[in-house]
């Protein structure tokens, strides 16, 4: 009886094709797979898919005619080992096609179809290499020759195409950084600590190109993280580096004590240019040295690895390491590669910091300062420290995260989402498939600067800070756990009404509702909020008024206000935020959370009146015989994140340009005057 016609036999050439083209993928796919993050392994991941779209048609038409060639055959180990090694191979090429689309066309690859491409690959391998072994045993008589050659020719042709691996590393292996120190870098503290006076480090204790830690538009523009981007750039941790006042105050310092000192500030306020080294030299503007004017760049946030609760930036940034053509322009081929590649491989991009954010002692790092004799030449003192009014008070239930409310759920709360970093199911609250990300707009207090920068999306990011300042944000997430209604709540306590003649005696009681730390928090030197108090009689007339600003923008004296007053070792007010020359305070006042503040006025008449911290019975309001009617009271609780004097002596005394104020709250009261009671003649 005649055997039938084999087609895809050892001698085929298809069958050599195929054998070639699958060793090949095997060997680079277990390359990508096992070995290092490098610059040759990125290559092999664009061969590997390149060469695996090419050789697609021929390796199925291989296995469809390999299948009709011994499908009559009886079945027998060998058929089952090559049923389930051709199985197992559609699976591989099937998730191969989907994984090599999502990193062509989509925001990300799934885990699910990696895991299938790499499982159903050792599946095909575990099964196809006894399938061929056995068979050809049992008629090596008959195959050994063709065998051979087909052996040679595809070990051959892997060979080949595996040595194009190193050729095409060698011509190009991406951006060759500088992690270099100037010559003249002056190593103020010694060279274990280079960038003393700040706590910052490198986790080689060495120097990095600034390249390695900016370029935040590649995260946006790769179609990936364009959402977060977008929210980022108007951010205050995008524009730390370029805020007006900082620069302006950064240049004061590096004047007064050597550009060295400012490295104090750059731990938070300018990692790219502390760490390449950049704050040594003086010049106009000490962070524009870099190349960068990101502040806290995507990297150099994602890139820290340790933090300290210490605070003054405590912690250990690691470089991250680039994929090809990593600065590369959107919308060009390079690009397109680069975009591929991080898609397709995305081990080495998971690495960047993402668990590590879900603890307040992350934000510890930078959000608590303190000032030491390096710096002021005196000693220790402490200046803003959220992290610790924080853990000390009753938004902090340790270990119990339902009642607990942190950093990154008030001031990173939940949004839709389409950006890959969309759900997460480490979370008591949230699941892998919530189509949520935690916004990177950092919402906080300040709605200056945006505008006066003029930053990408500023008008919607200033009119959110607004709303979050008065409280107008509700967050889903924490409704449970949080406080309603404004941040700080402000009510008035008055008579409902009295006889004239009698005083009226006025009284606020502030109340800090849902601020995680002190209400105001940051530097109190320049932070103002203040109370505004109006009293109108029956006509509108304003017959009392404190809290008001002048035609210049300064707050009248007398004012009621949440602020502190640090001074210098002599004993001069630090007005200018020369925090450098600190050593006390003089007066400091704010709201612990949940805690409350009372103010009390009065007046000897409508013209006068006296301000005092401390409740007093005698503190009123006088109304004569002849004011009879109703008086309104109205109590408005502003916030500007400068203050005039200090916004002057940075930026220049220019008309018109203040710091916004924010309304907190406010409240009303009204307090019916009766006419005196005439005495009774006898």
């Amino acid at each position: 009886m005649l055997r039938p016609v084999v087609r895809t036999g050892w001698a085929s050439a298809l069958a050599r094709f195929a054998l070639g083209a699958v060793l090949f993928l095997t060997a680079s796919g277990f390359l990508i797979t096992f070995a290092g993050f490098h610059p040759a392994v990125q290559w092999s991941v664009i061969l590997h898919a390149g060469i695996g779209i090419v050789t697609l048609a021929p390796v199925c038409q291989y296995v469809v005619r390999h299948w009709k060639d011994y499908r009559s055959q009886a079945l027998s180990d060998v058929l089952i080992l090559g049923y389930v090694a051709a199985g197992a191979l559609a699976v591989c090429l099937l998730s191969g096609i989907v994984v090599t689309a999502q990193a062509l066309f989509g925001i990300r690859t799934t885990a699910f179809w990696r895991y299938a491409h790499l499982i159903s690959t050792v599946l095909t391998v575990l099964t196809g290499v006894p399938h061929l072994v056995i068979s050809y045993v049992r008629r090596a008589h008959e195959f050994a020759r063709p065998a051979r050659a087909a052996v040679l020719v595809s070990v051959g042709a892997t060979v080949v195409l595996m040595a194009l691996i190193p050729a095409l590393t060698a011509v190009y292996s991406g951006t060759n950084y500088v992690n270099e120190f100037p010559k003249d870098y002056n190593f103020l503290y010694g060279k274990n600590r280079p960038f003393a006076p700040s706590l910052a480090r490198t986790a080689t204790g060495g120097a990095y190109d600034p390249r390695s830690l900016g370029g935040s538009e590649t995260c946006g523009s790769a179609g990936c993280h364009t959402q977060i981007y977008e929210e980022w750039k108007p951010s205050a941790h995008r524009y730390a580096a370029m805020d007006s006042i900082f620069q302006g105050i950064q240049a004061v310092m590096a004047k007064q004590n050597g550009p060295e000192s400012t490295r104090y500030c750059g731990g938070c306020h300018d990692p790219i240019s502390l760490f390449s080294g950049t704050k040594n030299i003086f010049a106009d503007n000490l962070t524009s040295l870099s190349g960068y004017n990101e502040g806290i760049s995507c990297a150099a946030c994602h890139a820290i690895q340790k933090t300290d609760i210490q605070g003054n930036a405590n912690y250990t940034v690691t470089q991250p390491r680039e994929y090809l053509w990593q600065w590369a322009a959107a919308g060009s081929p390079a690009a397109v590669a680069r975009n591929f590649l991080i898609r397709a491989y995305p081990a080495e991009h998971n690495r960047l910091s993402k668990r590590m954010y879900k603890k307040p002692e992350y934000c510890a790092a930078c959000h608590k300062q303190f000032i030491d004799q390096e710096v002021n030449r005196v000693g220790w003192v402490q200046l803003q420290n959220q992290y610790d009014n924080w853990a000390a008070s009753h938004w902090n239930h340790k270990g119990d995260a339902r009642k607990t409310v942190e950093c990154r759920e008030c001031h990173m709360p939940l949004v839709e989402s389409t950006d890959p970093a969309a759900g997460d199911n480490s979370d008591y609250n949230r699941s892998q498939n919530d189509g949520k990300h935690r916004s990177h707009r950092f919402l906080a207090a300040n709605n200056f600067m945006p505008s006066l920068l003029k930053l990408p999306g500023w008008e919607k990011h200033t009119r959110l800070t607004n709303d979050w300042l008065a409280g107008k944000i509700e967050i889903p997430e924490i409704r449970e756990k949080w406080a309603e209604g404004p941040v700080v709540k402000v009510r008035l306590e008055t008579p409902a009404s009295i006889s004239a003649g009698e005083k009226i005696p006025i009284r606020v009681l502030l109340t800090s509702n849902k601020v995680g730390h002190d209400y105001p928090t940051g530097p109190l030197d320049m932070i103002q909020s203040w109370l505004e108090i109006e009293v109108k009689d029956a006509n509108g007339k304003v017959v009392f008024a404190s809290g008001r600003r002048d035609e210049k923008n300064f707050i009248e004296p007398g004012t009621f206000l949440f602020k502190a007053e640090p001074v210098d070792q002599y004993g001069n007010l630090i007005d200018r935020h020369n925090l450098w020359e600190m050593v006390g305070v003089r007066f400091r006042r704010s709201l612990f959370p949940g805690y409350s503040d009372t103010v009390e006025y009065q007046a000897a008449c409508p013209s006068s009146m006296t301000v005092r911290s401390k409740p007093r019975e005698d503190q009123d309001f006088s109304v004569d015989a002849r004011s009879a009617g109703t008086y309104t009271i109205n109590a408005v609780l502003h916030y500007r994140k400068i203050d005039q004097f200090l916004l002057n002596y940075t930026l220049g005394n220019k008309p018109g340009l203040t710091a916004p104020v924010a309304d907190i709250a406010r409240a009303a009261a009204t307090v019916t005057v009766r006419p005196a009671e005439r005495p009774h003649a006898d």
